[in-house]
């Protein structure tokens, strides 16, 4: 093939490959020179870092080397845009070479990623780490998360069986390969402070730098039959070079590759071998992102452990030949595998292992449910019983949730001591992982449509993945979207099993019925307009559609999903990364790099995983007639009716025995007595990784609460693992429950327990301009037949003063608004008796401090008017959280008598008094302390 032939002569002619050159050279170039110069003029500086130097540390990182020093940041930088320029135009070149095997839509978005990712890679060249720290790990991380679809971009568009293709391919698992060992001296260095690990890290983040320019420079082989000419008039044209030696080498495709077998018979124990692996599949994908919100919580910031969020990206490795056929015809090997590191990572009790077990769990679930759709491609019918089995499997880990109040027991933050059934699922997961069906089929079945589009098709179940796992993996998620406190106008926990039934309803329709794309379409705009809009009921009902949107969507993406490449898989499983670290950005905004781009955007990231499952279900054709439902279709609903029954009769069973049989008490009602508590519970992980919700109910009965305000407990969230803290706390305890602002207002949140009826609640977001939302409750409680009001409150962080202040004026005047009794359970982040404590205990507020003599508090602080204050003590946090529990006792006296007077506790009534376990060493890690005082009786 060739160009029209321009007249006039030629000024310059350049083949392609002299650009691939050129980019490669002045890359590499300006690395080396860099490291070079900066070795013989600084080396001791460049290889010091905050722990150690030489020789402890000897090898440079990329950034001290690049950054750090002049001259070499000045060489380096000098050399780096001269690689602009061949940059710009090996990106137009590729857009041109791959627009003869790419759609126009599928060439534009690599093009898009490409030009984006080099801006990227400028913004963290010249904005150096000690320039702007933030600004650099930001492009530096949206330039590593680029590369993925560029390195996809450039790798498919490659013909098939060619050699350029295979080096294509690993060099890009070679650089993603090292983001692992990379991560884990980065943590041994910044983490455990371990000499020489940062040397160590300088190795692999130095082998990033070279297999990402060789990625590119196999351009030279594709490139080399496309020449730039400039002609004297100027114009430029590209021209294919008839005579181009180039020559792609292609494998004989072998006719026993895949021998197909039954394609439309089914058995008992597939079905329930589905559902038992979908079963552990959403355990162990679930449980990722879970042991993962671990590390950032304990460390306050990013640790690194982020990255195995990647682990999703295991399909990947479906595109090397050789796996796929060996887990095509061995697909109880990856089922064991995720059993085994997924749900066995229990046993491991150091935290940094077991997110390594959990991480190879997923990489192995992901593989078997990408290989096992692709193994099911020639029979449509299998693939619509995979789908109801999927869900089946996702409906049975909300019901074991539901019934172990939104903890999965299999997950690995769980074990004996606090509830896990983890010896019974790893039983359960092997059953079902030897029970998989054999290698079906992966020969093409004959459809008379033309194949779904990879993108439009990755896209989309990308968004599905992001919608279950978001919305649909516990039945009480959409209840706190739609929660507004009291009076209860809307659902509850225990309406659970009717999210859960709906979910089976719409589980049966998908599978014996057709639904049409548009009318599935609009469903899933309107009730998810409803869900996001509307509290109470409507918003509940609208959240039931909503979720049938996304179950119905199932069966259609992985119909149109089995009939490409494995690459959708991959490319799916980066969409839905992308979608998941959007949804911890509108909430983890003060604490991740560009924060405000989606700050309290809850709308956009939902609405944009709405509009891509949409587009996609526009965008597929429905399925033939020849191959819509088949006679074996109607045998087997039968035996899934009965499957779906017995689920329906199962969730009513957990509703029914969780329903309050009595009305809570209060502890002392003889004395009238108030026992009120303030705790900050950091999301009901404990310091070793394991949920705390049982010892935590066990302390509060301990201490004999009948009110206490929980701070940081809205686990609603997909980092979280969708879990509500209160649910357990509360029915294990007989108190009501108020589960504060929900998880679509975006903040870390705040609950209130009860043994007081709880009359009416009203949920508050504090005035917060810079930083994290200061949620609050102000509730009014029936107290022996008075009404006290409570208000559970917690400020913005040390950071944001604007914002601590305009906050604090807020709760003065929520405060101020009331003439009842009232007690604030607060977290207010300063010094007693300055600043902005004036404004929480003043005039305006009525209030007073519990204890204006105890000095050493900067964060919880319990303050109370109205009322007669008769103890205050402190209890140690134990190992469930970093935070200790404040508690006061109160009784309600008509003539206020405000007194700081302290006495004997052998003065103070018996039924009045502290429990005595936790004096001394205490009780289960929880004793008294701060106040060195003598026990005043015997």
């Amino acid at each position: 093939m060739s160009a029209e032939t321009i007249s006039s002569p030629n000024i310059i002619s350049l083949n392609g490959r002299v650009i691939s050159l050129a980019h490669t050279i002045c890359a590499y170039s300006a690395f080396f020179a860099a490291l070079i110069v900066g070795v013989s003029l600084h080396y001791h500086k460049i290889v010091e870092n905050a722990h150690y130097g030489y020789p402890d540390e000897w090898f440079p990182s990329v950034s001290a080397t690049i950054g750090d020093r002049y001259p070499e940041r000045s060489v380096f930088q000098i050399l780096i845009a001269l690689t602009s320029g061949p940059r710009f135009l090996l990106l137009i070149l590729s857009f041109i070479r791959y627009s003869e095997v790419n759609s126009f839509s599928f060439n534009l978005f690599g093009l898009i990623c490409g030009v984006i990712r080099t801006v990227t890679c400028g913004g963290w060249v010249y904005i150096t780490s000690t320039d702007d720290h933030d600004a650099h790990d930001v492009f530096m991380i949206a330039y590593i998360v680029l590369t993925i679809p560029w390195n996809y971009y450039v790798t498919t568009s490659t013909p098939k069986r060619t050699s350029l293709r295979s080096g294509r391919f690993y060099t890009s698992i070679s650089f993603f390969g090292l983001l692992v060992p990379l991560v884990y001296f980065f943590i041994q260095h910044k983490v455990h402070e371990v000499a020489g690990a940062y040397s160590i890290y300088a190795y692999f983040e130095w082998g990033l730098i070279l297999l990402d320019v060789a990625f590119d420079a196999w351009s030279v082989k594709d490139l080399s039959d496309l020449e730039i000419q400039i002609s004297s008039n100027k114009e430029l044209s590209f021209k294919i070079l008839e005579s181009a030696d180039v020559t792609f080498e292609l494998e004989k495709k072998k006719d026993n590759d895949f021998k197909p077998i039954s394609a439309d018979e089914f058995n008992v124990l597939e079905i329930f071998s589905n559902i038992i692996n979908s079963f552990i599949f959403w355990s162990v994908a679930t449980s990722l992102p879970l042991v993962i919100w671990y590390f950032p919580l304990w460390n306050m910031g990013i640790s690194g452990f982020e990255l195995t969020i990647l682990s999703y990206l295991s399909p990947v490795f479906l595109l090397i030949k050789p796996i796929r056929k060996f887990y095509t015809k061995t697909p109880q090997f990856t089922r064991i595998l995720t059993v085994a590191f997924g749900v066995g990572s229990y046993l491991v009790e150091d935290p940094n292992a077991r997110l390594l077990f959990i991480s190879f769990g997923v990489i192995f679930g992901f593989l078997s449910y990408s290989n096992e759709l692709l193994s099911n491609v020639n029979s449509p019918n299998r693939l619509r019983l995979y789908s109801v089995t999927f869900v089946l499997g996702l409906i049975l880990s909300s019901i074991a949730k539901f019934w172990n109040y939104t903890n999965n027991p299999i997950w690995p933050i769980m074990h004996y001591e606090n509830g896990g059934w983890n010896k019974t699922g790893i039983l359960l997961g092997l059953i079902g992982a030897f029970l998989t069906p054999k290698t079906i089929s992966q020969q093409p079945y004959s459809y008379k449509s033309s194949a779904p589009s990879t993108l439009f098709t990755g896209l989309g179940l990308g968004s599905l993945l992001f919608s279950i796992h978001a919305l649909l993996t516990d039945s009480s998620t959409i209840i706190t979207w739609v929660w507004n406190g009291y009076p209860i106008t809307g659902p509850v926990p225990i309406h659970g099993s009717v999210s859960i039934i709906a979910l089976l309803v719409t589980s049966y329709v998908g599978y014996t019925k057709q639904i049409q794309h548009r009318t599935l379409a609009v469903c899933g705009v309107v009730n998810g307009f409803i869900l996001y809009a509307f509290h109470g009921w409507t918003g509940y009902i609208g959240g039931l559609f909503y979720s049938s949107f996304i179950v119905l969507s199932v069966p259609v993406y992985f119909q149109n999903a089995a009939r490409l490449t494995p690459s959708v898989f991959f490319f799916a499983s980066f969409v839905y990364i992308v979608l998941i670290l959007a949804h911890v950005w509108i909430v983890a905004y003060a604490f991740v790099p560009a924060g405000w781009v989606l700050r309290e955007r809850t709308d956009i990231v939902y609405g944009t995983s709405t509009l891509l499952l949409i587009s996609g279900l526009l965008k597929f054709d429905q399925l033939p007639t020849s191959i819509k439902i088949k006679e074996s279709v109607l045998k087997v609903s039968s035996f899934l009716t009965k499957i779906l029954f017995s689920f329906a009769v199962l969730a009513s069973i957990v509703a029914y025995q969780r329903f309050p049989l009595t009305d809570p008490k209060p502890y002392h009602p003889d004395s009238k007595l108030l026992t009120a508590g303030i705790w900050t519970i950091h999301f009901g992980l404990d310091n070793d990784m394991w949920g705390s919700e049982g010892r935590m109910a066990h302390l509060i009965k301990d201490l004999e609460l009948d009110v206490i305000g929980l701070l940081e407990s809205d686990t609603q969230r997909i980092i979280m693992g969708n879990r509500d803290l209160t649910q357990q706390i509360a029915e294990e305890l007989n108190m009501y429950a108020d589960f504060g602002p929900g998880p679509n207002k975006h903040t870390w949140g705040c609950a209130l327990l009860s043994k007081f009826p709880i009359i009416n609640s009203t949920h508050h977001l504090l005035p917060s301009p810079v930083g994290e939302l200061a949620p609050a409750i102000h509730a009014t409680l029936d107290v022996y037949g008075e009404y006290v009001d409570v208000v559970v409150f917690h400020s913005g962080q040390e950071e944001d003063e604007e914002d601590r202040y305009l906050q604090s004026l807020g709760v003065r005047d929520i405060m101020g608004s009331s003439d009842r009794p009232m007690i604030l359970l607060s977290y207010l982040v300063t010094e007693p008796t300055v600043g902005n404590y004036n404004n929480y205990v003043s005039k305006e507020s009525g209030m007073k401090d519990i204890d204006v003599s105890d000095w050493d508090r900067w964060c919880e602080y319990i303050l109370y008017k109205k009322l007669k204050r008769t103890g205050y003590a402190r209890i140690s946090r134990g190992t469930i959280t970093d935070t200790e529990v404040q508690v006061g006792k109160f009784v309600i006296e008509k003539d206020e008598v405000y007194s700081q007077e302290r006495v004997h506790e052998s003065d103070v009534e018996p039924d009045m008094r502290f429990p005595d376990m936790f004096y001394g060493e205490g009780v289960r890690g929880h004793a008294f302390h701060v106040f060195d005082e003598p026990r005043y009786y015997d």
